[in-house]
């Protein structure tokens, strides 16, 4: 489950899946259609969903729609290109993917049909409005809407931390405090993994940032000032990203000193033995980690970087959101889908099964026994979008915090960071 992005484990899943499938497999996966499909009465439409862990879970899913009713059938598309099909002005019915800028892409460009007359879209909590928007917003419509939230903090060892008579820090002098009594115990504080770049950025980068940072804020005034980014504009990484980047270089001295040779599956490993108290992943790393060692008593808590304890926060993300192209010929059927997805007991079931938090107001709490520590900052929406996922993917900010976390100049990298954001800017 962890972010949708190009060296993630989530993508190595899927050319895995690909490649074991096969041609014919392929065609399976894309869902072939209930007997009476195209039957007099029905109507087709293709549903994109292509998150490799759960396409078997919505595969069961679209079962359940078709044993509810009969005028509607659903195709699953997990393998087709997204960007190739709206070229060709065919693209899916329906789609739930993470909401990063890829999507936004088609959000601002007006592709996205308006969402907002549905009931489904009143359900959603308003708190999670500011996330969608400061990604992708187009005037006078609601474009998608947040279906789960994936919710990060620093992932502990409870056992290391009672054998230590530790407890998790509300403070930043407390966090280094915690790190220094485990060195002095030769305990690891914090298990890194640099190999993979994707994990400093939605860990050390992005916890530090949003400790830090009013994200949304920041990147909202970002956006409106255009090109004009650098020493001398008011708002630039240069600047209100500096002290927190500094503070970032202390946290990763705490690391194992093999960080830069290791990656996501050693992190994972490694954590599950114990060789570390701390480790800086997002949900999605409990299943990996339970595989090892089912029994690991793990805890999770925002990252603390002030001396105030009330500004803790946790790094969220819209990790699936629904959507209804305007080029899509069946938007009734699409939408009668849409709301079957959103009836409380398919998406809490949902978010249940994959570690996520609900989006509506009336949404389950969680349970789980490691995030329920995270569920009163949630509650209270104390929680920010990481940085990173609002960094758009022509600029290599993965590359640039793996250079920070592994000695490269705080300020040197961040004012090239203002550079690449002004040419971008320059060029939209």
């Amino acid at each position: 489950m962890a972010p949708a992005e190009s060296s993630t484990p989530r993508d190595l899943t899927r050319r895995s899946f690909l490649r074991g499938i096969g041609a014919a497999g392929a065609g399976l996966a894309l869902g072939s259609c209930a007997p009476g499909a195209r039957a007099s009465g029905t109507t087709e439409i293709v549903f994109y969903q292509s998150k490799p862990e759960v396409i078997g879970y919505f595969d069961g899913l679209i079962e359940k729609f078709h044993q509810a009713q009969d005028k509607v059938r659903v195709r699953h598309d997990a393998t087709s290109n997204l960007a190739g099909s709206f070229v060709r002005e065919r693209p899916p019915d329906i789609g739930l993917l993470n909401y990063n800028f890829e999507i936004a892409n088609y959000v601002e460009k007006g592709a996205l049909s308006d969402l907002g007359d549905m009931p489904e879209a009143s359900r959603i909590r308003e708190d999670l409005r500011p996330l969608v928007e400061v990604t992708g917003s187009y005037p006078g419509r609601t474009s998608v809407i947040p279906y789960s939230v994936m919710a990060a903090a620093v992932l502990y060892n409870r056992d290391l931390f009672d054998e230590h008579g530790l407890q998790p820090p509300t403070t930043w002098d407390e966090l280094t405090a915690v790190c220094d009594t485990l060195t002095e115990a030769g305990v690891t504080p914090i298990y890194s993994t640099f190999k993979d770049p994707w994990t400093i950025a939605q860990g050390p980068f992005d916890y530090t940032i949003g400790g830090m940072v009013d994200t949304t804020e920041f990147f909202r005034r970002l956006k409106e000032q255009g090109d004009d980014v650098g020493p001398g504009s008011d708002v630039a990484f240069s600047k209100q990203f500096l002290e927190p980047i500094e503070r970032m270089d202390q946290l990763v001295a705490y690391s194992n000193g093999d960080a830069a040779s290791r990656g996501y599956g050693d992190g994972n490993l490694a954590f599950a033995n114990g060789d570390a108290a701390m480790y800086l992943q997002g949900p999605w790393a409990l299943t990996e980690i339970a595989k090892t060692n089912p029994e690991m008593n793990v805890g999770a808590f925002p990252l603390p970087m002030t001396d105030d304890p009330a500004d803790r926060r946790v790094r969220v993300n819209i990790d699936l959101a629904l959507w209804i192209p305007e080029g899509s010929t069946k938007k009734e059927a699409a939408r009668e889908f849409l709301s079957f997805l959103m009836q409380p007991e398919i998406i809490d079931t949902y978010n249940t099964d994959n570690l996520g938090f609900g989006v509506t107001k009336d949404a389950a709490p969680v349970e789980n026994s490691t995030l329920i520590e995270l569920k009163e900052y949630y509650d209270r929406a104390a929680f920010y979008l990481g940085a990173s996922q609002l960094v758009p993917r022509s600029i290599p900010l993965e590359n640039y915090t793996q250079a920070l976390a592994t000695g490269a100049d705080p300020l040197s990298t961040l004012r090239t960071l203002d550079a690449d954001w002004a040419r971008l800017a320059f060029r939209s």
